[in-house]
């Protein structure tokens, strides 16, 4: 039976999404394809006691609904870190309790696009941000980027010359894809343009906690005299991200905005999950936990940036990050990564090709490579399995 879907549907591809998961999923293949923590590193046994404190304590408003905007010792927790981290003056008010950073992209969505209004992205971008926005009509200006972020005068260019634009959305700490990070100047630069056209800044820091080397930058939020900005992130990547936990920061007013928005979505997060979390951040030390899972991606960082150094041809660039959980490889122009895919997929090894990452116009001749899910030797095996695929391609 044929039906007459809404139009917005037409906006919607193949969730890679999606697909990426279930790879990853896969016990036969050796997947750098998802951003996918590694789950040796969750803290099970913290998290029995933080979940046996919670039923003992308060089970019966643990297994109630709560109110939309989340768990307010939570968002205080929450609140309290922004502002010693990232340079913003926010309270619990300021916090909206979002499943994962995910549906605060969708969300944001909501609440600020109508059809043919226009995306300012970084040139790749996330993928699922992508997905997140074309739902509702959207258009995309990509903007040209390097090591440091969006070149500022690329920017104005983009949004003088683009059609009712809305948002800027961006990730300035190691880049998905990429794994790049903005400069303090290209932060502060951003910030006075959103100001200057009056437009939102939607700044995702999901892998900001995880700095292997370097100084930790100023956010793109502590140049903000507007209060343009609005600030997303997760526990997903620093403690589980099967609780889908995340949130979206911002001035007051607008967050009671997502606040509606999200109340028509799903009414609230799981009332138990924002307890179990807040529990686990009152008994234990997040930032011990943190350091710990840092010191793991950086062996692996610099196991898998000396592999592809070992075994890449020359003809290959690939980026080297300072934090996160990515690096970027750029082809030459004639080999298409998922060409190279489908070879690799022969030899049980998965990546993501990079085309999925540009709005408008793909370049097909990138990829994007995940290590923080594999241990060291078989990121080797992986990395020379990859390596023989694109030789065979060239």
């Amino acid at each position: 039976m044929k039906y007459q879907y809404a139009k917005r549907m037409a906006n919607l591809n193949c969730p890679e999404v999606g697909e990426l998961l279930k790879i990853a999923e896969n016990p036969r293949i050796l997947s750098f394809a998802g951003g996918v923590p590694a789950p040796e590193l969750f803290p099970v046994r913290e998290f029995i006691e933080a979940s046996r404190c919670v039923l003992e304590e308060s089970g019966e408003a643990a297994l109630q609904y709560s109110s939309t905007e989340g768990y307010e010792p939570l968002r205080s927790w929450i609140a309290s870190r922004l502002n010693s981290r990232q340079g913003a003056a926010f309270d619990a008010d300021n916090i909206l309790i979002t499943s994962g950073s995910q549906q605060a992209l969708d969300l944001t969505g909501k609440v600020f696009l109508d059809e043919g209004d226009t995306v300012l992205c970084e040139s790749p971008t996330y993928l699922a941000a992508i997905s997140a926005f074309k739902a509702y009509g959207c258009k995309f200006q990509e903007i040209s980027t390097d090591d440091d972020g969006m070149l500022p005068e690329a920017l104005e260019a983009g949004i003088r010359s683009a059609e009712c634009p809305k948002v800027i959305y961006t990730i300035p700490e190691f880049q998905n894809p990429t794994g790049n990070t903005w400069s303090a100047d290209r932060r502060e630069n951003l910030a006075r343009l959103a100001a200057k056209y009056k437009l939102v800044v939607l700044e995702d820091n999901p892998y900001g906690e995880l700095r292997f080397e370097g100084t930790p930058l100023p956010s793109v939020k502590s140049f903000d005299q507007a209060g343009c900005v609005f600030m997303l992130g997760t526990f997903s990547k620093i403690l589980a991200p099967g609780y889908r936990i995340g949130w979206v920061a911002g001035e007051k007013e607008t967050i009671k905005k997502y606040v509606m928005a999200k109340q028509g979505a799903d009414l609230q997060c799981n009332t138990l999950a924002q307890r179990e979390v807040c529990k686990y951040l009152e008994l234990y030390d997040i930032d011990q936990h943190i350091q710990e899972i840092r010191k793991v991606y950086k062996k692996r960082r610099d196991t898998i940036v000396q592999a592809m150094e070992t075994e890449f041809p020359k003809e290959v660039a690939f980026t080297r990050p300072q934090g996160g959980l990515f690096t970027w490889v750029e082809l030459p122009e004639s080999v298409n990564a998922r060409d190279v895919l489908a070879k690799c997929l022969e030899k049980n090894v998965a990546f993501v090709p990079g085309g999925s990452f540009y709005p408008n116009i793909p370049r097909e001749n990138t990829l994007r490579i995940n290590y923080s899910n594999l241990p060291e030797d078989k990121l080797v095996w992986g990395i020379k399995r990859i390596a023989e695929a694109i030789q065979e391609s060239l």
